[in-house]
């Protein structure tokens, strides 16, 4: 309804166009050329009769639609200009933050292009910084789902709102097919970034699985339980991908149920770029699938390999124990010893050298009375030269019994008994090398009584095979091992070295440093780990010029020889070194080998060996 004319306003131009300025709203609309003729006239016909129009009302007529700007559709001439046009205090002008809040006022106006993407990058911000509540309420006032998560109530206020923005653009089909093609390059682009993300995502995590599959493999060989590890990761890997192919697959049909209902609101252009990003990501997905079908044969291979590997790693622990590191506190550079791997190539017969084995056999007789052990097979397979033996716990009237027993070749024996107690004690050296010269004892009587010792000459070297006192329970005869038997020793070796070199083998009944017991800390007071032992064992051999040979060619090797019976520590390899070839240091480049017999039972402690080069 157009509103009647008012009176005549007679003032001069410069007032009117003063006055309206000052009235005048801030926000504008826009207005084309074509109305611009039309408000004039409306003006014409609201102000002044036909007679009354003026030049200075056209000039006021002119700024009214130079700065109000409206669309053809609420062009209202009543609802831009009323009655009283100096305080133009009209309900029809609103900003338009009013005109976004409330649809009532005026349903049939409309917003420009930039002032919907600002409203939309807005209202796209604001929900991340709302609380579920808060979603939830908004959601019910705008007829929305309220079930899920914070995520989901997100997602369904972002649905609802672009769905309220497609609704509301009335804009020209050319700018709107350009602004669709603008988005439609930014989405493509964007899809194709995540696609890529995730395929190399994808074959990332593939190639880490199969790294960690061929570590563990290699590992294997030091912990039975890994491979059991892999075959479970290995199925459970294959079974994550089955999941994700079969997640991946429905994705894709949920996102065109969406892309369905998108096309009907959507341009040609993004139609267009959502058939191409489906399209590769099929793609994608058949390629997995194709993979996927190798895959599980490649994994059964290792499966297979792997278990079959377990299970000869399983029997070759438990038969070879000692090929795993034990140590309460190792070095990172210590590794465990293992005869197969570490023993360097047998010499050729032209090389001349001289094959040298010792062994506490603790009781002879008990060991020879054993189905499982065989001396004929040990001398078979070592093929020494010579055999020194400890702790024989043999009497006098036992020997010759033991002579005529002895293995063809090795004629030659030397047996010294314990006279103070019997079935104590006792060494011997067997050999298939003739000596020079034999000697018993030390030559000290409060020494000789036990048999402890026994000394034989060869061509190049003397051989001595001994067996030092034990300190005792209670650390007893501590002070008589490293104040009379240490002392003494030393001595008698380095009188024997005036002549010759001299090569002590046997039971020494010291493990000289931490990396020679499986447990320094718990034994420090423990006969054989005390620091007095241990010093007086450096002190008297090797600050004399002897020297230890395994340890000299094995100098971060953990080799045990003894293994108490009590606690069963050969079986976890929890022992001591407690036998050693100590020599003189003037044939120590001439050791070829200086190793352990961990696999050889029968004794508490197992046999050591020397191969010296002549």
């Amino acid at each position: 309804m157009i509103p009647k004319k008012p009176r005549r306003d007679r003032r001069s131009e410069a007032t009117a166009v003063e006055d309206f300025k000052r009235s005048s709203p801030k926000e504008t609309f826009a207005v084309t050329q074509e109305q611009n003729s039309d408000v004039l006239e409306g003006a014409k016909n609201v102000f002044f009769t036909d007679d009354e129009w003026s030049s200075s009302c056209v000039v006021v007529a002119k700024s009214v639609a130079s700065r109000i700007e409206v669309t053809r559709n609420s062009l209202r001439i009543g609802a831009l200009i009323c009655r009283n046009p100096r305080g133009m205090r009209c309900q029809g002008i609103s900003s338009s933050s009013k005109m976004n809040n409330s649809s009532s006022i005026q349903p049939e106006e409309t917003i420009t292009k930039s002032q919907t993407a600002e409203k939309g990058s807005n209202n796209l911000n604001v929900p991340e910084r709302m609380t579920v509540q808060e979603l939830k309420t908004k959601l019910r006032s705008m007829g929305g789902s309220t079930k899920g998560s914070k995520r989901d109530l997100i997602s369904a206020f972002k649905e609802f709102f672009d769905e309220e923005v497609d609704d509301s653009h009335e804009v020209g089909e050319d700018e709107e097919s350009q602004l669709d093609q603008v988005e439609g390059e930014k989405s493509s682009k964007t899809k194709a970034k995540s696609l890529c993300i995730e395929q190399h995502n994808e074959v990332t995590s593939t190639v880490s699985v199969y790294k960690r599959i061929k570590i563990r493999e290699k590992q294997t060989t030091k912990d039975p339980n890994i491979a059991m590890a892999n075959s479970k990761e290995i199925e459970n890997c294959n079974k994550n991908e089955t999941l994700e192919h079969e997640e991946s697959h429905k994705l894709n049909q949920v996102k065109g149920e969406k892309g369905s209902k998108m096309k009907a609101k959507s341009s040609h252009i993004e139609q267009h770029t959502e058939v191409t990003s489906t399209v590769s990501a099929d793609k994608r997905i058949k390629a997995r699938a194709k993979q996927t079908t190798k895959v599980p044969n490649i994994t059964l291979e290792n499966s297979k390999d792997i278990e079959n590997g377990n299970k000869n790693d399983v029997l070759e622990h438990e038969a070879e124990p000692w090929t795993v590191l034990a140590h309460k506190k190792p070095k990172k550079e210590w590794v465990a010893y293992n005869p197969k791997t570490m023993r360097p190539p047998a010499l050729n017969g032209d090389t001349k050298h001289v094959k040298i084995m010792s062994w506490n056999v603790n009781g002879l007789r008990a060991l020879l009375k054993l189905e499982s052990f065989s001396a004929l097979e040990l001398a078979q397979r070592e093929d020494f030269d010579i055999l020194c033996l400890q702790e024989t716990k043999l009497q006098e009237k036992n020997v010759e019994e033991i002579k005529q027993s002895l293995l063809e070749g090795y004629e030659n024996s030397f047996w010294t008994c314990s006279v103070s107690k019997l079935g104590y004690s006792g060494t011997a050296i067997i050999s298939r090398i003739p000596p020079l010269s034999v000697r018993y004892g030390l030559g000290i009587s409060d020494h000789d009584s036990e048999g402890r010792l026994v000394t034989t000459e060869f061509d190049s070297f003397y051989l001595i095979s001994g067996y030092v006192p034990n300190s005792g329970d209670g650390l007893k005869r501590l002070s008589y091992r490293i104040a009379d038997w240490d002392p003494s020793l030393s001595n008698y070796m380095k009188e024997l070295e005036k002549s010759k070199p001299v090569i002590l083998t046997g039971d020494l009944n010291c493990a000289h440093e931490e990396i020679d017991i499986f447990n320094p800390a718990g034994n420090k007071r423990s006969a054989g780990f005390t620091i007095e032992e241990r010093t007086s064992f450096e002190d008297n051999f090797l600050k004399k010029g002897f020297v230890d040979t395994f340890r000299n060619h094995h100098p971060n090797v953990v080799g045990y020889t003894y293994w108490g019976f009590r606690h069963g520590g050969r079986k976890t390899n929890k022992g001591w070194r407690l036998d050693y070839f100590l020599v003189s240091e003037s044939i120590s480049e001439n050791v070829h080998d200086s190793y352990i017999l961990p696999d050889v039972a029968g004794s508490d402690h197992c046999p050591i060996g020397l191969v010296l080069k002549l």
